[in-house]
């Protein structure tokens, strides 16, 4: 883990804990360290990861879209968090070398199954993430957040938090060991189960497309 890092989660903590009503539950469902993993968010607002870095207590890396480094702000920052830059135009390869290295030493992977920020409820599940966990072996921990699309700007959200911030941490899980090319619908399958598990940490006005199953009456 670098100084860098260090640093910046140090701060964002104690900007956090001065200026905003943040809060974290779950937090017995955050494994030890050791092993790979995935941690799975639904994605409000360009300053996620940087809450999930401060409420999860692992080394987080993630991928952010690459356009994002060429902020004069956002770029040294993206860089201090570990961050690694993704073209989004198509597959980067480079990038999915990246996540499989950090998850075959072990490391700590930040992802947003969505694909893009969605702060008016959960939209539909890309597959990136079911192949990355397939190929890997990582278990996958479902976190929740909420608050965050409120502070309008990434540099709002960094220097002065305000507001409610809720996570919630889920139970980790690991998707069925599947052999050979899986096709489209069984990744499209495995992916919303990942956003269904995601949903049910969410409150109703979240959900999107994911909404929780209403029981049936016995």
């Amino acid at each position: 883990m670098s100084i860098l890092y260090k640093i910046c989660v140090s701060v964002q903590k104690l900007q956090v804990n001065a200026l905003a009503d943040w809060n974290v539950s779950g937090k017995e469902n955050i494994p030890p360290p050791g092993g790979p993993l995935i941690v799975a968010s639904n994605h409000l607002s360009q300053c996620d990861p940087s809450y999930l870095t401060i409420s999860v207590n692992r080394w987080i890396r993630f991928l952010a879209k690459r356009e994002l480094f060429e902020n004069p702000m956002a770029g040294p920052l993206l860089y201090w968090y570990g961050a690694y830059p993704l073209n989004r135009s198509g597959v980067d390869i480079t990038a999915y070398k990246f996540a499989m290295n950090l998850l075959k030493t072990d490391g700590t992977l930040a992802l947003f199954p969505e694909g893009t920020r969605s702060p008016t409820g959960l939209r539909k599940g890309e597959t990136g993430i079911v192949k990355l966990a397939l190929a890997s072996g990582a278990p996958i921990l479902p976190v929740a957040i909420t608050g965050t699309e409120n502070f309008g700007n990434w540099s709002r959200g960094a220097f002065f938090p305000t507001g409610v911030v809720r996570v919630k941490i889920g139970k980790m899980f690991s998707l069925p060991v599947i052999e050979g090319k899986i096709s489209n619908e069984v990744a499209q399958s495995l992916s919303d189960s990942i956003m269904q598990r995601i949903s049910n940490l969410l409150p109703p006005e979240y959900q999107g497309v994911y909404p929780t199953p209403k029981r049936s009456k016995s």
